[in-house]
């Protein structure tokens, strides 16, 4: 059974590697490692070394602390989890592709659809 730390750090190892559209592959190869091996660091399977996390960390570009935020409570809220998925952070990365003037009508339109419900 994965330890409820290894699991978080493994989420966190995904949600990075997606808000940067990085694959497995790029960061395996970044660091030295084959792909499958990433897969189960991000899942919790395999704890990730001291040294390794530091490897990723310098990949991803992000401090080592990154990997341990939130982690008193293991685990993702439903909010969290919400927007540590990969469709969120796909969405967020396409609308703010999106021209401004454009992109606040559609954030607009967003809010007036949500406030039909």
């Amino acid at each position: 059974m994965s330890h409820p730390v290894d699991v978080h750090v493994g989420q966190r190892i995904r949600q990075r590697r997606w808000a940067i559209a990085m694959t497995q592959q790029q960061l395996a190869e970044a660091v030295g490692i084959k792909f499958q091996q990433i897969q189960k660091y991000e899942t919790g399977m395999n704890r990730v070394s001291a040294s390794r996390l530091w490897d990723i960390a310098k990949a991803l570009n992000v401090p080592i602390t990154f990997f341990f935020e939130d982690a008193e409570q293991p685990g993702l809220s439903e909010e969290q989890a919400l927007l540590s998925s990969k469709e969120t952070l796909d969405l967020l990365r396409t609308y703010y592709s999106i021209p401004e003037t454009q992109r606040k009508r559609l954030f607009d339109l967003a809010r007036a659809l949500g406030d039909t419900g």
